[in-house]
Formats: structure tokens, C-alpha cells, sequence
């Protein structure tokens, strides 16, 4: 059991950002530039937005981290008006003390791209932004997560980033470069593209995303 293993999960955007534009729009520090509060994301085609994915996996991924006996925290639960901040959702992992934390997004890429990817911190070390003790313990975490995802979900990694591995290194996103715990992003598939957003819009495929991850967290955080 994870007794004692504390795990954040960061489910991104907000599905009521879209009615609090100046505030997301508000610039803030992510160390190595300054960079928008937080966005609408994105949606399938028919609608279906990215937020309302992002906080129905982080749900499902709550459930099974807890019944591992680990400690899991939202960044938020659909209980804020907007938000939160990109600089506030990496805090929040900070002050947890998380072992591990991650966070669930979706594309909005071109119509053929399709597949997941698993977005890990570069080694950034700028005004508020120093990754270096994290990079390597997210990678390991990425590289689990990645794994697991592909065994649990029979889906392929990205076909458009990461030349084929589904793993992604990035120094522009604040809520990885001020991070001080060990993180990674995840983008489940492409919400543009019509066979990913059938699977994305689909309860049963959303479970085994979560099982994914979870079994990528679990394995991680096992050693």
C-alpha cells in the first residue's frame, strides 16, 4: 500500500475559464518568462470540452490512487470560478510535498495527428524556476507513466510529437518549470482529430486512462 505517498493531480484548464477572460489573460511568472494565468483549452470538434475530460479522468485517477492507500490532492475539483494560475497549480504540489504529481490535459492538434504524449520538465534554473533536482525523477515517472498508458489503453503514442516514444521534454510550461516535486504532463490524445476524440469522449476508454496512470504513479512511487 502507499500509505504515507502523497500524489497531486493537476486536472488542467477550468470549464469556466471561457467566462473569466481578463483574469486568465492576467500575465504571471514562470521563471524563465512570464506567461498567461491559465486558458480555455480545447474541445472535440463537437464541443466536448478539454476541462470537462481533465477533471472526469482526475476522478477516476483519485479512486484507484486512494484505494492504494495513497494521499491524492486536486489542484481543483470544478470549485473554482476560473483557474486556478499555472504558477498557483504547481504551489499546490510543492506545499502537498507531493511524491509524484501529474497533469491530465487533451490536444487540440491537426486532424491526423493522433496518440498521447508525456510532457517531462527540462532543466530550467531562472528567476523563480530551478528543475534540476526534479529532472530526473520526472523522467523516470514519465517513462512509467508512458509505459503503463500504452499497456493499459492499446493506444499509440503520438504520431506528431516525441518521434514515436511518447515522451516529450519541455522548459516553457510553468507548471513544470516551478515545480519542486517530481511531475509530468499528459496529453491522453488529440481532441481534433475523430477517431482520438471517440475514444476520449468514451467512459469506458477514460477508466483505462486512468488505470494507466495510475499504474505508472503506483510503479514509480514502488521504485
Amino acid at each position: 500500500p502507499l500509505t504515507g505517498k502523497v500524489v497531486v493531480i493537476d486536472p488542467g484548464h477550468n470549464p469556466a475559464n471561457f467566462r473569466h477572460a481578463s483574469e486568465i489573460n492576467r500575465k504571471v511568472n514562470v521563471g524563465t518568462h512570464w506567461k498567461e494565468c491559465d486558458t480555455t483549452g480545447t474541445a472535440t470538434n463537437a464541443g466536448w470540452p478539454e476541462a470537462k475530460f481533465t477533471l472526469d479522468v482526475a476522478h477516476r485517477l483519485r479512486t484507484l490512487l486512494q484505494e492504494q492507500g495513497a494521499t491524492v490532492k486536486l489542484t481543483q475539483d470544478g470549485d473554482r470560478s476560473f483557474g486556478p494560475c499555472v504558477d498557483e497549480r504547481a504551489r499546490i504540489g510543492n506545499e502537498a510535498k507531493a511524491d509524484a504529481a501529474i497533469s491530465i490535459h487533451a490536444d487540440g492538434s491537426g486532424a491526423g495527428n493522433r496518440g498521447f504524449h508525456v510532457i517531462m520538465p527540462g532543466s530550467v534554473h531562472d528567476g523563480a524556476a530551478d528543475t534540476r533536482a526534479i529532472v530526473a525523477p520526472s523522467a523516470e515517472l514519465g517513462e512509467r507513466v508512458a509505459g503503463a498508458f500504452v499497456r493499459v489503453t492499446g493506444t499509440a503514442p503520438s504520431n506528431y510529437l516525441g518521434d514515436g516514444t511518447g515522451l516529450v521534454t519541455r522548459t516553457d510550461l510553468g507548471g513544470l518549470n516551478l515545480s519542486t516535486v517530481p511531475k509530468v504532463f499528459i496529453e491522453c490524445g488529440n481532441m481534433r482529430d475523430r477517431t482520438d476524440a471517440a475514444l476520449l469522449t468514451s467512459g469506458s476508454w477514460r477508466q483505462k486512462a486512468a488505470q494507466g496512470m495510475s499504474e505508472g504513479i503506483v510503479s514509480f512511487l514502488r521504485g
